[in-house]
């Protein structure tokens, strides 16, 4: 790798070819994404269960993405943007895959820009750009839609220190401003951009140079520290932000379950496996089990290691600078997802490499330019070496990327590379479920148990598929452990407030609907099951009230309308519950079971014309259903005598529905209580 200075005017069509060279690898190392999916592990949170994420851009949205902590995050810049996408290109998975691809190539483009521009050598700085945009470690964070946060943390990130070094040039409010303004919408993409301030003080020693170990007269300088007080204050604040938010969603490990010893043992040996996976990249994945235990020597070698590396970048800091800039680049970027404070049930992710590897990237391209040129061998070798590297780099970036390719292909590389991975087990178990393969489906997540029984998302998995199987009292067992494991998880809550209303017991089954509200007040369906429950308590306005709340948060909720047409029904209001009824059939023009009850509420307004139509479809889609050919029989006899006087379902019959019919909706009902990665 050449060190030579870039000068001169002549050398700016070489930094565009390379800007075009960059952005043309990077397209086709990432090129699979052009046929994958959303995944069944995220993406749903983030954007195809999202409701608010769904309805595209609307100022609604905007206020829920600055008012959320939605998936444990507060991330509003993260979340308008996965809304802007679907405005644009609505739930066409490969468009959303491409604007991830297409902030990478601009990461890529700003880190080069950022390194030719302060230190003025343009080969340096496009071999770490191309590291950056083609090395492995940084797939999961492109490959995978939920990952946006990162690609945009970078983005502003990169801006920022651009901005920065605007304003170390020529100070001034104005470019002190755009600094500001950057980090906060860094912040408010994700908040690992809280170390952001720390690096600016690692660009002040290099590249910037602001002050010298060499030069006395350009030593530390308070100054240099009292301007980065305001973005350390907005650092501090976004911290406090998210661990209240990620606190309150239950994302933070307890120190029961993640002792202290144990993460300081993890996070030393983490740092050493980031690099070793930077210079052999291999056996990647989604998720990688939280050993369960970590032997000394090999904590104390990482801490060897680590302490090794730091005094030497210490040592050489006069005169290679870039070592201990790069290094504690390193180190410090990493602090928040190191796993000091655990989030989380992974000992370490790929993508938390995305801006620290950055550091690495600077000591190996720098360091190799020296040595290169203090050697009497063709200067040429050592870029042929770098080009080699990088067209590795890029064929294996695309080999991972084409493990992203669905929850399928995802979930059983993580099988195939990793022991024990019971989320793998867990993802591949919703996969079968959702297929009606409920013994796999079973199979996996008792499997997920077997590697880690306190795992509350399986047991609330297993509940359902138990459920299906008829084996109500084994589910509810289940559904108990989830909300002992996990008092806040609102699904296992529902579900389980579901299964005992199938036991009959209301009472319980309420507390739990309302325990999944307090836990999530935008959970519709737990509104909807409430209302189920008031009903049979005999709460009818309370039901309705309950109903309405529901779909005030997701109008599309097809069950809601048609239990909001049955207890309107009870109560007389029979313009509102055909009103109900006909949006249930607008909604979901399959849902049969609605054909009946509406035809009971026509009926007794005297509509028996279109009563008979709504009765002669309950018979044909349901011809064993009794009640609904006892309903079509009065219906015909009243439509040719048109006496409005006694009419189906007064008083004793507000809404005939059959046992059979009652069993079907409750089905469809519980069918609505997703599974829960």
């Amino acid at each position: 790798m050449q060190s030579t200075r870039s000068k001169g005017v002549g050398k700016s069509t070489a930094v565009f070819l390379i800007a075009v060279l960059l952005a043309v690898m990077t397209l086709a190392a990432y090129w699979p994404v052009k046929g994958h999916d959303f995944l069944e592990y995220d993406d749903d949170l983030y954007v195809t269960a999202n409701r608010q994420v769904r309805q595209g851009l609307t100022w609604e949205g905007v206020s829920w993405a600055f008012g959320a902590g939605h998936a444990k995050n507060w991330h509003p810049v993260t979340w308008i943007s996965h809304m802007a996408d679907v405005e644009l290109f609505g739930m066409e998975a490969r468009a959303h895959h491409w604007i991830n691809v297409a902030f990478h190539i601009l990461n890529a483009l700003l880190l080069f820009y950022l390194l030719h521009g302060t230190t003025g050598f343009m080969w340096r700085s496009a071999f770490v750009a191309a590291f950056f945009a083609l090395h492995p470690l940084h797939v999961e964070s492109v490959a995978w839609i939920s990952e946006r946060k990162d690609l945009l943390c970078a983005f502003f990130w990169l801006l920022t220190l651009l901005a920065y070094a605007g304003y170390a040039r020529r100070p001034g409010l104005r470019r002190y401003g755009a600094v500001v303004v950057f980090f906060i919408l860094a912040l408010m993409s994700k908040p690992m951009a809280v170390t952001l301030p720390f690096v600016l003080i690692l660009m002040d020693v290099w590249p910037l140079q602001r002050f010298s170990f060499q030069d006395q007269g350009r030593g530390f300088s308070w100054g240099l520290l009292r301007e980065k007080i305001p973005l350390m204050g907005l650092s501090a604040a976004s911290c406090l932000i998210t661990y209240l938010v990620q606190k309150s969603g239950g994302a933070v490990g307890t120190l029961g379950a993640y002792p202290p010893a144990g993460r300081f043992a993890n996070a030393l040996v983490s740092y050493v496996r980031y690099m070793g996976n930077m210079f052999w990249p291999a056996d990647l994945t989604v998720f990688y089990p939280y050993p369960e235990q970590i032997s000394a020597w090999q904590t104390a070698g990482a801490a060897m290691l680590l302490i090794a590396i730091t005094l030497l970048a210490i040592v050489a800091i006069k005169r290679r600078p870039w070592l201990a800039s790069g290094w504690f680049w390193f180190l410090g970027t990493l602090i928040p997802v190191i796993g000091l404070v655990q989030i989380g049930l992974q000992s370490h992710a790929d993508r938390y490499t995305y801006v620290p590897l950055i550091g690495l990237f600077v000591i190996v391209v720098w360091t190799v330019s020296e040595f290169a040129g203090q050697r009497p061998f063709p200067r040429n070798l050592s870029s042929a070496a770098g080009l080699a590297a990088v067209t590795l780099l890029g064929i294996s970036s695309c080999f991972q990327t084409a493990h992203w390719k669905d929850t399928h292909t995802l979930f059983t590389r993580a099988l195939a590379v990793t022991e024990n991975n019971y989320v793998a087990h867990n993802a591949l178990g919703i996969l079968e479920a959702r297929k009606g393969n409920r013994t796999e489906a079973a199979a996996h997540y008792q499997t997920a148990l077997t590697a880690k029984p306190d795992y509350a998302s399986v047991h609330n998995n297993l509940g359902l598929v138990l459920v299906e199987q008829g084996m109500t009292e084994q589910a509810v067992f289940h559904y108990h452990e989830a909300v002992r494991i996990d008092p806040k998880f609102s699904r296992a809550h529902n579900n389980l407030g579901a299964a005992l209303m199938r036991q009959n017991k209301i009472d319980e089954a309420m507390a739990h609907f309302r325990r999944a509200i307090e836990t999530d007040s935008d959970y519709p369906e737990a509104y909807n099951n409430l209302g189920n429950a008031l009903v049979k308590k005999g709460k009818i306005d309370e039901a309705i009230e309950n109903y309405r709340r529901a779909l005030k948060i997701e109008p599309s909720l097809v069950m809601a309308h048609y239990n909001l047409g049955n207890a309107l029904a009870a109560a007389s209001d029979l313009d509102g519950a055909a009103g109900a009824y006909f949006e249930a059939l607008r909604l979901d023009t399959d849902f049969t079971q609605v054909h009946n009850n509406l035809g009971t509420v026509l009926a007794r307004k005297g509509d028996f014309g279109r009563a008979v139509e709504h009765f002669q479809l309950a018979v044909q889609y349901f011809p064993e259903d009794a009640a609904a050919r006892k309903n079509l029989e009065k219906a015909l006899e009243f439509r040719e005598k048109q006496d409005p006087s006694e009419v189906i379902g007064s008083k004793t019959n507000r809404v005939h529905q059959s046992d059979e019919n009652r069993d079907r909706t409750e089905k469809r009902s519980i069918g609505r209580n997703r599974e829960h990665p």
